[in-house]
């Protein structure tokens, strides 16, 4: 693959934190990828925006406040609606493990939940995006 993967990181809601998005962010950009980092309290529409404005090849959602079910959904759907189904979702942050199943269902590719190595979620999305590619 000679283009580089873009991916948006996206901080959504009123959470404040956004430790977890700096570090994957940096760890994703020292793999190779472009990195956008969105900042913090982004609306799922702020989100897909970007995404579209970016060709992003993936979207990856931190999220800590609980309201991930609607996150994601509203992301996804969004993405969708707008002609882009075919952008990877992921995400990560303090989901419940019992939550991760419904996430997935919804579409996203992937939940990666505190203490995951980032070589984890780098390895997952060079395989996501070339899979995508074919």
């Amino acid at each position: 693959m000679t283009d580089k993967i873009r991916v948006v990181i996206a901080k959504p809601g009123l959470d404040g934190h956004d430790r977890g998005a700096k570090v994957i962010a940096r760890a994703l950009r020292d793999a190779g990828m472009e990195v956008i980092y969105t900042g913090l309290r982004q609306t799922p529409e702020q989100i897909v925006a970007t995404a579209l404005q970016e060709d992003a090849d993936a979207v990856g959602i931190s999220i800590l406040s609980g309201a991930h079910h609607f996150y994601f959904e509203k992301v996804i759907g969004l993405l969708k609606e707008k002609g882009a189904g075919d952008v990877i979702v992921f995400g990560g942050g303090v989901i419940p493990d019992e939550d991760v199943p419904d996430l997935i269902n919804m579409g996203a590719g992937a939940v990666f939940g505190p203490g995951t190595q980032t070589g984890t979620t780098i390895e997952w999305l060079e395989k996501a995006v070339a899979e995508k590619s074919k």
